[in-house]
């Protein structure tokens, strides 16, 4: 039986090479990661924009100039990596993903994310925009991510292990660090922020869900709804870093209001929680 998965020696060179081209274009030694979700690529533009005193400018490189990146198709993700200080963090930013339901394999879905953990992060942040499940949220809030539920068929550790990244059969108990995501809902409320918290449901997508699927996904006990960031999760925590999860509920999911759900609605409501979101994930870099 033959399968299209690359050797651990063809993914290390990749990896290297990509990581060889960031260092040759300034990018240094990053603390933390974030991955920007559907509608919120603003953030990444206000750190591209953003001077603090006695930091380096930012840098920022498109998707497709990198080794082994390709570049993104979906609206609302910019397809651009930028490395920045934030409040004298060293940070690297993915303004885009790529998704499952693009027809990448998932080895490239998550080849970002183990790209930001060879160049060194401990910390990954990751974001996406949401269907909330759980009626007493309320559509235009952010939730932190408790825990996933794995309902893409498939896991971004299938094919060959890299030992230096984690082992064979990692554990998965406590994907989202738990101390790291008390103390966020805590100075979430000091800055008048509520969030929510509860589990994501990671689907491939590209058709949202139905009525019928809603209900079964309470029922096994999801709050909200995506179609990405769990293959994200999966390999941060392989890879033994420190994970925060944070959901944008754009939208009731289905069958809860009967209304239709749209990707421009789901962009157009990024868009309203600009500054919330901004604030949001400034504390969680600096936790």
């Amino acid at each position: 039986m033959t399968n299209n998965y690359r050797s651990a020696e063809e993914i290390r060179t990749s990896l290297r090479e990509a990581v060889d081209y960031l260092r040759s274009m300034g990018v240094g030694e990053p603390e933390v990661g974030v991955i920007l979700g559907s509608g919120l690529n603003t953030y990444g533009e206000e750190i591209e924009n953003r001077r603090e005193a006695g930091s380096s400018d930012p840098v920022s490189i498109a998707y497709r100039d990198i080794p082994g990146f390709r570049d993104v198709s979906v609206s609302g993700h910019n397809g651009r990596l930028i490395y920045a200080e934030i409040s004298g963090r060293k940070v690297v930013l993915l303004a885009g993903r790529y998704h499952f339901y693009e027809g990448h394999s998932m080895e490239d879905v998550v080849f970002p994310a183990r790209v930001l953990i060879a160049l060194g992060i401990k910390r990954l942040i990751i974001t996406n925009a949401s269907g909330a499940i759980n009626e007493s949220f309320r559509a235009g809030s952010l939730m932190a991510i408790s825990d996933h539920i794995n309902l893409m068929g498939t896991n971004p550790l299938i094919g060959p292990n890299l030992e230096e990244l984690g082992p064979r059969f990692p554990d998965m108990t406590n994907v989202y660090t738990r101390d790291l995501r008390a103390k966020l809902i805590d100075e979430a409320r000091g800055i008048g922020v509520s969030l929510n918290e509860g589990v994501y449901a990671g689907l491939t997508g590209p058709s949202f869900e139905t009525p019928a699927e809603i209900r079964f996904l309470r029922t096994i006990g999801a709050d909200c709804v995506g179609m990405s960031s769990v293959p994200e999760a999966i390999v941060a925590s392989h890879a033994g870093l420190e994970v925060i999860g944070i959901s944008f509920l754009s939208n009731m999911a289905a069958g809860i209001t009967g209304n239709a759900i749209t990707s421009d609605e789901v962009n157009e409501a990024g868009e309203k929680i600009t500054d919330t979101f901004a604030r949001v994930v400034d504390l969680a870099i600096n936790l």
